[in-house]
């Protein structure tokens, strides 16, 4: 585990005077000098972190007003993308997000980066997911592309994931189902690849691709190694943050991130504090400084006010 960072809100140092000096000698009426306050970047991932199977608690909603409110920037980070973001995620209010695990950055609504598969790599993608009538989502910023062939069998996956609340009722599947549209003749452009059912394991596959693509857990539906999700190897959500910051002029040292996932690994390293959700990814809780609760638990909300931002 890293050094916690020290560039917390409230951690000024006051003028120090030496022990047993007269009172008469100090200049009582000399303002005490004051650090300026540190405005940190925070950035949330969604699934598991800051959304429970979809849902956001009203506490993050209120954690993420009261930061903002306090002179902070907050950003989403996560593997979804822009397609995959209704509204009720994005209520809060948020200085900008970073998408498709990276791949796409955009602050104060200025889009800073959209990067797609090449053109050779995306139909090596998609002939050898077609090749083992693999059930996935090619996701684009617009919209999520789906092989007609496998609607119906992606629409169970997808509902059945989500009816895992408490519950029972699958709320959270609107935000994935509600646009996706089927593949036409022509491949779309797009960021990453989802693989919900594949039948055969996805290093197997990611490596009959080639080798700029790697493979993550999917975050979203099915566990285990014949689901995934297939991204151009190189791409992280540290390079969004890093692109995010510049924008913002915030130092690496003043950027908190909040993930679960392995593919926050990167994330979380790159941050100046970096908290795992209690109970995610073991590498992530390794790597990180800090811990938080599950969003069941509002942890986003606690771990805010542990840092000194609401």
């Amino acid at each position: 585990m890293r050094p916690a960072s020290n560039l917390l809100p409230g951690s000024s140092s006051l003028a120090r005077v030496s022990a047993g000096a007269p009172v008469d000698s100090l200049n009582m009426n000399a303002e005490t000098p004051t650090a300026e306050k540190t405005i940190h970047a925070v950035f949330l991932d969604v699934d598991g972190t800051y959304a429970d199977y979809g849902i956001v608690p009203e506490g993050h909603v209120r954690a993420v007003q009261a930061a903002r409110a306090a002179g902070h920037k907050v950003l989403l980070c996560t593997g979804r993308p822009v397609s995959m973001l209704p509204e009720h995620i994005l209520e809060a209010g948020f200085d900008g997000l970073v998408a498709s695990a990276g791949a796409y950055v955009e602050v104060a609504g200025e889009v800073l980066l959209d990067r797609r598969f090449p053109a050779d790599l995306a139909a090596r993608t998609v002939a050898a997911l077609d090749a083992h009538h693999a059930v996935y989502i090619l996701e684009a910023q617009d919209a999520l592309h789906v092989p007609a062939a496998a609607t119906d069998r992606l629409r169970a996956i997808i509902e059945g994931h989500f009816k895992k609340t408490a519950d029972g009722q699958p709320k959270g599947s609107s935000a994935i189902l509600g646009s996706v549209q089927p593949i036409g003749e022509l491949l779309p452009p797009f960021a990453k690849a989802s693989v919900f059912e594949s039948p055969i394991p996805m290093d197997v596959l990611a490596s009959e691709i080639g080798a700029d693509i790697a493979v993550v857990a999917n975050s979203i539906a099915a566990e285990g190694t014949h689901a995934g999700e297939l991204f151009q190897r190189g791409i992280s959500k540290a390079d969004g943050v890093g692109i995010a910051i510049a924008f913002l002029g915030i130092d690496r040292a003043a950027t908190i991130a909040f993930g679960d996932g392995e593919n926050d690994l990167e994330m979380i390293a790159y941050a100046g504090i970096g908290v795992a959700i209690e109970g995610s990814h073991p590498g992530l809780v390794a790597l990180a400084d800090r811990t938080a609760l599950p969003p069941s638990q509002e942890g986003i909300a606690a771990a805010f006010a542990d840092l000194g931002l609401i």
